[in-house]
């Protein structure tokens, strides 16, 4: 009778791992085309990251009044 060596059960090993390593892949694949069905049509020509940015001056996201007070110096250094 033939004994089988540490090279042949070392394979199996690597081909069971190899197998669930392909299943796992094929149920993400799964997972992710029903993720993508479900979540519906997407807007297409819109960037997300720019959408409702227009051009020109943008408005201070701290809300301070800096034109204001910039005013009232280059008043006071007109007079001068």
């Amino acid at each position: 009778m033939a004994v089988r060596g540490p090279m042949g059960r070392g394979k199996r090993e690597r081909e069971r791992a190899r197998a669930e390593r392909q299943q796992q892949k094929t149920a993400r694949r799964e997972e992710a085309k029903v993720r993508r069905s479900m979540a519906g049509p997407r807007d297409s020509g819109a960037d997300p990251d720019i959408a409702g940015i227009v051009p020109g001056p943008q408005p201070n996201p701290w809300g301070d009044e800096l034109e204001g007070e910039a005013s009232d110096e280059d008043a006071e250094s007109l007079e001068e």
